[in-house]
């Protein structure tokens, strides 16, 4: 069969690992480094909150319209061609992010760096799972893993030094080397798989390319800033959002019936892909919630810098890539991967459960770190083995289509679950401060007491009994805020976490995965 010659031995299978992993944390890292300098680059470019914001929205839309066009576009161009020319797209318009003068400029380029950024994660997975024996796979899917997991939580760190000692240009320029030396590895040791003859211009499924970008681009756009504009209160989110079910609607009409789609929705057919398209979903909404709500909590609430919110997770990544191999070893011996789902589902809800529980307005740096380091073995217990159980049954092409809806469903889940996240936030926090302000009536001893008191050592600082009264309330509004802040962020624990539970018996439901020896063995005769 053809696709069994695309495996390497040796120092190859190597290079090639290492380049496809190098390729997959540029794109990984990309997504969350330009979090920490926002602030920097929103004074540099005189730019509006708002307008910032586009740094991150127009690289996810980029991505993700990119993301399940990468399996089509391998076979119109040979796959080596496709990478290599992905990471030089990548590469020069990271050059030209850190040369933008303007706002739009600078949104522009990151949205083209998106569609560059897409290709390289998903194509990074096929190679390499294509690249070992198939009794290796779940190995493969370790090693690639360890560059899934880690990269969104290196970002943040370093992002926060490079702007701390360098300028917000350096995030983008950091890039430049990484990517030259990843092209040049590409083109002298990656192989193209052979595939059945070349589409004409006259066959491509451009309406499929244009109802694709349009419905994925605009539901993007929606889950992005959607909360900024006030959901449907906005008419440019109300009509994007019909764009997106319209455009979804007669995008899968078009694939089912078009001769060439330029997305196989068919080999959705498979059952074990259609249970791992929703679990890289949910994957998705709580790796990228929770590595969203973190950060947010320690600078906003606790006043950290972005170095040390970046660093406090650096811990539970360095357990997630302790626990790949392990895992990985797991599988090859005949582990069944539903169990280690399931296994890995409740050790988050466990992970959530204690944030629920040490969440204050002033908590300690020392309280996070085991609850952290929790959360590391429950990624590390999920993500191989959702991979592994969506590609263990797919064979040639199939791997690559396969891993293309993983990826976009993962990016999705990721965009759903920080969109939900932040409208959930901000309608908790309405509810907690008027519930505060409830108990806090004028007329309460108590109340009375503690603001007098405030007031007596605000005039023994020198204040005027007027401005001492006047900073007392301030400060009462103040405390408020924090509490109603604080217990937002603890709603949002709580409810993660029971959604993680709840999963847990659909998983244990999931029957269709064959331990993957057999599986892969009978593929290889």
């Amino acid at each position: 069969m053809q696709h069994e010659s695309l495996v390497e031995y040796g120092p190859r299978r190597v290079i090639i690992t290492i380049t496809a992993i190098f390729c997959a944390l540029l794109e990984i890292v990309d997504t969350t480094i330009v979090n920490v300098a926002l602030t920097n680059m929103q004074g540099n470019l005189g730019a509006t909150l708002n307008e910032i914001g586009w740094v991150i929205t127009a690289y996810a839309i980029g991505n993700v319209i990119i993301v399940p066009m990468t399996s089509w576009l391998s076979a119109q161009f040979g796959r080596r061609n496709y990478f290599a020319a992905s990471i030089m797209i990548f590469t020069v318009f990271s050059y030209l992010c850190g040369n933008a003068d303007g706002i739009w400029q600078l949104v522009f380029f990151r949205f083209c760096q998106g569609i560059g950024g897409g290709a390289l994660l998903v194509t990074s997975q096929t190679i390499i799972t294509e690249s070992y024996p198939p009794e290796k796979r779940g190995m493969a899917q370790a090693i690639y893993g360890l560059g899934v997991i880690i990269g969104p939580t290196l970002g943040p760190p370093l992002g926060g030094y490079i702007v701390d000692h360098a300028s917000w240009p350096y995030i983008f320029y950091i890039n430049i080397p990484i990517g030259i030396i990843a092209t040049l590895l590409t083109l002298q040791f990656v192989r193209s798989p052979k595939y059945a003859a070349k589409k004409s211009a006259s066959e491509v499924d451009w309406i499929g390319i244009g109802l694709l970008a349009i419905s994925v681009g605009s539901l993007q756009y929606v889950l992005e800033r959607g909360q900024e504009d006030d959901w449907f209160s906005s008419p440019v989110i109300t009509t994007l959002t019909a764009t997106a079910v319209m455009g979804f609607f007669f995008f899968i009409w078009r694939e089912l019936t078009a001769e060439h789609p330029i997305v196989e929705l068919r080999v959705l057919k498979n059952g074990n892909l259609r249970v791992g398209t929703i679990l890289s979903f949910i994957l998705g909404f709580g790796l990228y919630g929770s590595t969203f709500i973190i950060p947010l909590y320690t600078q906003s609430t606790l006043g950290w810098t972005a170095q040390q919110a970046g660093a406090l997770m650096i811990p539970a990544a360095l357990t997630t890539a302790f626990m790949m191999p392990i895992i990985g070893q797991l599988l090859q011996r005949g582990a069944k991967q539903q169990y280690l789902v399931a296994m890995g589902m409740f050790i988050f809800f466990l992970y959530s459960f204690w944030g629920y529980k040490i969440l204050t307005p002033d908590t300690g740096k020392d309280a996070f770190f085991w609850m952290l380091i929790l959360r590391g073995v429950g990624l590390g217990m999920l993500f191989i083995p959702i991979t592994a159980l969506s590609l263990s049954t797919l064979k040639g092409q199939a791997i690559g289509q396969g891993a293309a809806f993983t990826g976009m469903m993962r990016q999705l889940g990721g965009s759903f679950g920080v969109a939900l996240i932040t409208t959930f936030m901000a309608h908790q926090n309405v509810v907690h401060q008027s519930a505060l302000k409830a108990h806090l009536a004028y007329d309460n001893a108590a109340v009375q007491q503690r603001v007098s008191g405030m007031q007596r050592n605000n005039i023994a600082h020198g204040m005027t009994p007027d401005n001492a009264l006047t900073a007392a309330y301030q400060y009462l509004e103040f405390m408020v805020r924090k509490q109603a802040a604080v217990l937002s962020y603890m709603d949002v624990f709580l409810y993660l976490g029971i959604m993680f539970l709840l999963c847990i018996p659909f998983m244990l439901m999931v029957k269709g995965a064959k331990p993957v020896r057999k599986e892969d063995l009978a593929d290889a005769h």
